[in-house]
């Protein structure tokens, strides 16, 4: 019983990116102006971002074509596999067939590479000489200096602190593709400084990482900004992911019941689930959407849905989405990327719309099940992805119970080839389960800017 790979021909790589706005019940809730409280325009966001990506951030429509020099480079490694996991189907005795998309097979390991390209390629049409960035496990930072190699952009990024001192390798293939990575917070940006005056031994957040970033972008005409994930331009170009599942799904002559994503900032839940999600909304199948978090860091299970800012120094538009407030430090645990103190407002809109659910599993919880998948299936998952794993096990435990035969399809967005340390760890029972910090985050909550939640 082994498993089985499903690939597209090369014609059939997406040519268009599927953006869920089109299809929304409810409009999203609009960015605001930090300063006024007044939703901003598209001008306002030109400091940061080329033109094109703002017209990507607020289009409303359905489908956006994909430049050829994008699809050429994305052809590289797209399309990714498709695994039916008979083996882990097998040691788990479900009667659920499970399914896995695996983005591991990318050049930097994972699904960033899926934006980061286009980020890239829309900046150096612009003029754009400089790329400033942020990242928390590197799995973005080694994205976006692998895209700014390719298109001649310099490219700094601020690591989180407590990743970089945890993942030296990610650190090194950055570099390796000329990016320069600095710890974060750090002394070089007005940002940083005011954090380690407060806190000299801060181990840093997602927040802070990208207050250092924006700050260099806005400071310096010949520099962009760009992020990894939340924002509306991300998701559509992680939709790559969902689109060829859903071809891949036809190939296997099946359909999913569940679809199931880790979420930090949202874009590879997103990128999965939204093609289907979209599909539901347009009469199709009533597939169940699963968006699965740490329950050290559980924005969707947890976070209130309030406009917030985006960084942690609030240079950012206020957007409305499920948050534990922008100061919120999330405790050290290994998967860095998924410490966000937010969620992506088009993932927290279909949340409170009630097209998707959400749930959070501890850091051993899901170590176990990234152990028990690669036994089965030979793939070591990253950190974040044994969040998806053990939700997939979940649902297909439940199935067990249930005598269910339904569909599961989950998506291991990376490998954890960089991540052995966290592995060690939790073979040698170093790993600690953090709980939901409530006085922490009851501290981050009460600094809710007032524009949008009176």
């Amino acid at each position: 019983m082994d498993s089985i790979k499903y690939l597209l021909p090369d014609n059939e790589i997406p040519q268009t990116w599927y953006n869920i706005a089109a299809d929304l019940p409810e409009p999203l809730p609009p960015f605001l102006h930090p300063g006024t409280g007044e939703p901003i325009s598209p001008e306002d966001l030109s400091p940061l971002f080329p033109k094109a990506l703002i017209e990507q951030e607020v289009s409303t429509e359905r489908w956006i074509a994909i430049p050829e020099e994008i699809r050429q480079i994305l052809a590289q490694w797209r399309c990714t596999p498709l695994y039916r996991a008979r083996r882990l189907e097998k040691a788990l005795n479900t009667p659920a067939r499970i399914y896995y998309k695996y983005e591991g097979v990318s050049p930097s390991g994972s699904h960033k590479p899926n934006t980061a390209v286009p980020q890239a390629y829309y900046n150096k049409q612009e003029g754009v000489k400089k790329i400033s960035t942020e990242t928390g496990a590197g799995q973005w930072g080694s994205s976006m200096g692998m895209a700014c190699q390719m298109f001649g952009l310099e490219c700094l990024v601020h690591m989180v602190k407590v990743s970089y001192n945890q993942k030296p390798y990610r650190r090194a293939l950055m570099e390796a593709y000329n990016a320069t990575c600095i710890a974060s917070p750090s002394d070089t940006t007005e940002a940083g400084r005011a954090i380690l005056e407060k806190d000299p031994d801060c181990p840093g957040s997602l927040g802070i990482a990208i207050s250092e970033a924006v700050e260099v972008a806005a400071k310096n005409d010949d520099t962009k900004y760009c992020l990894g994930s939340v924002l509306n331009h991300v998701l559509l170009h992680q939709t790559v992911i969902g689109l060829e599942s859903q071809k891949q799904m036809e190939m296997a002559g099946d359909s999913p019941d569940v679809v199931i994503g880790c979420a930090g900032g949202g874009s590879n839940f997103a990128g999965i689930a939204f093609p289907f999600i979209g599909e539901k909304l347009r009469g199709g199948k009533n597939v169940r959407a699963i968006a699965v978090e740490p329950t050290a860091c559980p924005t969707l299970t947890q976070g209130p849905l309030k406009y917030d800012f985006g960084d942690t120094a609030h240079l950012t538009p206020l957007v409305k989405m499920n948050t534990l407030g922008s100061s919120f430090v999330p405790p050290s645990f290994h998967s860095g990327g998924l410490r966000y103190h937010g969620m992506a407002p088009l993932v927290s809109h279909a949340m409170s719309l009630g097209l998707m659910e959400a749930q959070a599993y501890n850091q051993i919880e899901a170590f176990t099940a990234g152990v028990e998948f690669a036994k089965a299936e030979g793939i070591i998952p990253a950190p974040e992805s044994t969040h998806a794993v053990v939700g997939a096990i979940r649902e297909a435990e439940r199935c067990r119970e249930e005598g269910k035969d339904e569909t599961i399809l989950f998506c291991l967005s990376g490998h954890g080839h960089f991540d052995m340390q966290a592995y060690i760890d939790f073979h040698e029972g170093k790993l600690q389960d953090y709980e939901f910090p409530e006085e922490e985050i009851g501290m981050a909550l009460s600094g809710l800017p007032s524009f949008g939640n009176e």
